[in-house]
């Protein structure tokens, strides 16, 4: 059966996002994180999102593409997302319009288990916040890959910390990178 993982960038003091939506709280450039996430991603063939976020995604990378500005990484990835199977959960978008992108409109736990069943590769869930706690709250979550960053944010969104989201985890691994960053991994136990 394959697995979902759950790969964020969380600061200290738990957070996904900061305070008024801010994402400028990571490294986005780091080598050792880009090499860390293209490894990871040869054991998936599907990438999950939230409603919220998909938009704001789907526009970046697909703007990643032409423009000269961006980092061989993010073309790099941008290349590799045109390719990839998206799932995008959401029971009030109507159309998708990247390619590769299936809107699943059912409810997250059958959608999940449906696609758990299929065959493939793993599933990488990015997000966002809102779709990472309601994974967690459920149980959804195989493994967590969670980039720990050395900011404190004070407030923002979180994935942990909702009613029944307790789960008890087995330490799976971890890597430290350059900019003080550490990845935690953890699965079910």
């Amino acid at each position: 059966m394959r697995q979902l993982i759950l790969r964020m960038q969380v600061s200290l003091d738990g957070y996904v996002e900061g305070p008024n939506a801010a994402m400028d709280w990571f490294d986005t450039e780091e080598e050792e994180q880009w090499k860390d996430l293209f490894e990871t991603l040869e054991s998936a063939d599907a990438l999950l999102l939230g409603r919220g976020m998909y938009q704001g995604y789907a526009d970046y990378w697909r703007a990643a593409l032409t423009d000269p500005k961006r980092s061989k990484n993010h073309v790099r990835f941008a290349r590799l997302a045109q390719e990839t199977p998206h799932f995008v959960f959401s029971k009030t978008l109507k159309t998708a319009d990247w390619r590769n992108t299936t809107i699943r409109k059912g409810e997250l736990e059958d959608e999940i288990q449906d696609l758990k069943r299929q065959p493939g590769k793993d599933m990488i869930a990015w997000g966002g916040a809102s779709f990472a706690a309601a994974l967690v709250v459920r149980g959804l979550v195989d493994e967590y890959r969670l980039v720990v960053n050395p900011v404190v944010l004070g407030g923002g969104k979180a994935i942990f910390g909702k009613p029944g989201a307790r789960r008890l985890l087995k330490f799976a691994g971890s890597k430290s990178f350059g900019s003080g960053a550490v990845l935690l991994r953890y699965t079910k136990v």
